[in-house]
């Protein structure tokens, strides 16, 4: 290997240890979301981009498909690397037609937790469309609970719309069976519409079992909810707008168990190890 991609990695591997052992407060179960890799993934194929996850320092991975591979193959790779797959978002159109192929195959990855994180609508979110994906989300979570897997929806912000005296996330929220759906807070989707993470945390603790730990560029604007923005954006965690040790304190009470960082950006492989630093140290 040549010396400088030594160094480099290890490197990460000092810092992926380090943010294990730091002085600082967050000790949850921490893994990679792997979509924030897919550009890797396209040009450097599955083992090398899977060898940089390792190199980081994580053991648990959160998937957005298998890069065209058989379960078993993306498993027995993942296996080699010492990487488990927690967690994983599918379509929401398969969810709907096929919930039970959609089972077979989070069971054949051995996940557990399935989901989605893109409710295919039309443009605004509105009470009809809430009501018909809450509709979808139970008839999953049963299909993937007769296989030991909870079903799980990754908020996008376009569901803060106003509705009665909350929103049509809330109602989403109490229109799904919590025994069968939980939820995975992307901060980043949640501070962009303009909402307050920490808050929201708390009002619906006990649904949220996970968590996409993604931070907002400071000078970015916020309110929208087009559940889009430019994925330079994207910022290692704790350079943005988020409140942190208020985020990650209302997490662990409102039971989050899983943890996942997640980097759209370009200076993806720059920004996983400062995001990873920032974790080792925040305190709260």
């Amino acid at each position: 290997m040549h010396i400088l991609a030594f160094s480099f990695i290890a490197a990460v591997l000092a810092i992926g240890i380090s943010a294990r052992a730091g002085e600082g407060s967050f000790e949850g179960s921490l893994g990679l979301q792997l979509y924030s890799l897919r550009a890797q993934f396209m040009s450097d194929g599955v083992p090398a981009t899977l060898d940089k996850v390792k190199a980081f320092g994580f053991k648990n991975v959160e998937l957005a498909g298998t890069y065209n591979l058989p379960p078993d193959k993306f498993l027995s790779l993942l296996a080699e690397r010492g990487l488990k797959a927690v967690s994983g978002h599918f379509s929401y159109d398969k969810l709907k037609t096929d919930p039970e192929g959609v089972a077979r195959e989070a069971k054949a990855l051995g996940l557990q937790y399935a989901g989605c994180a893109w409710i295919s609508h039309k443009a605004p979110f509105d009470e009809k469309q809430c009501r018909d994906a809450a509709a979808v989300f139970n008839k999953a979570g049963e299909a993937l609970a007769k296989e030991g897997i909870k079903f799980m929806y990754h908020c996008h912000g376009y569901e803060f719309y106003p509705h009665g005296e909350g929103t049509l996330f809330d109602l989403l929220v109490a229109e799904t069976k919590k025994e069968h759906v939980s939820f995975q807070m992307d901060v980043l989707w949640v501070v962009f519409p303009g909402q307050d993470a920490a808050k929201l945390l708390e009002k619906h603790a006990g649904r949220w079992e996970l968590m996409h730990l993604k931070d907002l560029r400071k000078d970015v604007p916020t309110g929208s909810l087009a559940g889009k923005t430019d994925v330079k954006n994207n910022v290692p965690l704790g350079t943005g707008q988020t409140n942190w040790p208020e985020v990650l304190k209302a997490a662990k009470k409102a039971g989050v168990k899983h943890y996942f960082i997640e980097d759209e950006s370009p200076d993806v492989l720059q920004q996983i190890p400062e995001s990873m630093k920032y974790l080792e140290t925040v305190k709260f």
